[in-house]
């Protein structure tokens, strides 16, 4: 018997495991052989606090503090072509991205063409270390008490007073259950007998390509097209380049499509000199979201013993900080720090 149940062992389970942990005996359940194997272990792993819905923004900006111990210098510069000067401008906004040259562009990323006629760049986004976040997060559980199991994949709820959760042979016990299941955080609703809510799994691609001409690109910042129709980040050495693409498929270990792949790498050899040599690899994960793409976090409005972390989206690690925090204080009856406004936007209660 313990008091809380935590269903899913990525950013968001492990992150509100440990929150909950200085209030209450928590165990966290794990289907896969470690911690982050799905969308979290396939991250871009960037902190760019201006990414995502008013919710989101205002999750980032609340996580900035937690954050800066996992944090190094990437920079983050946005691309435009002719023609496509309204999306530039309202990306520019939105991510409050100063407009520099294009010439004060190739110096941060020099191997940009003559197609490329607006830039905009600022230097306040990050590479997480998100290994080391997962591993923190963990760690907070176990040294409260808290149990973290990998291996147990769930196949049975039942709900009469306490919680019953069966993995094959090992069964849990636990007043509250917590849904961070990510893509699969609507079939583990309808196990436990709880109204899903639209948890729509969303497939992103991802190549991994020799360096650029044989640049040394560590000091590159990530850099986009318009309307986020691909990026590139620097990667130990390498260069990571996705489609962005969102296709919406079944939960599963997902990987990535050839035709999808080789379309988004299209889109990115039409911004620079260097043409693509090979593709050393290549996978995808899932970026899974709710219908209005913001967090799902706080008790179910029908059984409140049920609660939900879930709909991340490409926000997890970002957002992981201060939505576990909210997350803890929601169900551990503490007054939170977050907004009355921000919370009612994330509320299960929504939908």
């Amino acid at each position: 018997m313990t008091d809380i149940i935590v269903i899913g062992g990525g950013i968001a389970g492990v992150s509100a495991a440990a929150r909950l942990s200085d209030g209450a005996q928590v165990t966290l359940i794990e289907g896969e052989s470690a911690l982050g194997y799905h969308a979290s272990g396939r991250s871009a792993a960037l902190f760019e606090e201006n990414y995502g819905a008013p919710s989101v923004v205002a999750l980032n900006k609340a996580s900035s503090a937690y954050q800066q111990p996992y944090l190094s210098p990437r920079g983050f510069l946005l691309l435009g072509r002719a023609g496509e000067d309204d999306q530039f401008d309202e990306d520019a906004q939105t991510l409050k991205c100063p407009e520099i040259s294009v010439d004060e562009a190739r110096t941060y990323i020099p191997i940009l063409n003559h197609a490329i006629t607006r830039a905009a760049y600022h230097a306040d986004a990050f590479d997480i270390d998100t290994d080391r976040m997962i591993q923190d997060f963990a760690k907070t559980v176990r040294a409260n008490g808290g149990r973290v199991l990998t291996g147990q994949a769930v196949t049975e709820i039942k709900h009469d007073k306490t919680w019953t959760v069966r993995c094959g042979d090992e069964v849990f016990t636990a007043d509250v259950l917590v849904n961070a299941a990510g893509a699969w955080a609507d079939q583990i609703a309808a196990m436990a007998g709880v109204a899903p809510i639209g948890i729509m799994p969303l497939r992103r691609s991802m190549a991994r390509l020799p360096a650029p001409g044989g640049h040394d690109v560590s000091d590159w910042p990530i850099f986009f097209g318009v309307g986020e129709t691909w990026y590139a980040k620097p990667d130990a050495g390498k260069l990571l380049v996705s489609p962005a693409d969102e296709d919406l498929v079944a939960p599963q270990d997902a990987w990535a499509d050839d035709m999808v792949l080789a379309e988004g790498l299209d889109r990115y050899s039409q911004h620079v000199t260097e043409p693509i040599t090979r593709v050393e690899t290549s996978w995808a994960g899932l970026r899974s979201f709710a219908p209005d793409r913001t967090l799902v976090l706080g008790r179910d409005a029908q059984v409140p013993e049920f609660v939900w972390c879930a709909g991340q989206g490409g926000y997890g690690f970002q957002t992981a900080p201060a939505a576990s925090q909210l997350l803890a204080d929601l169900v551990l009856g503490r007054p939170p720090h977050i907004d009355a406004d921000t919370i009612k936007s994330l509320s299960p209660a929504r939908f």
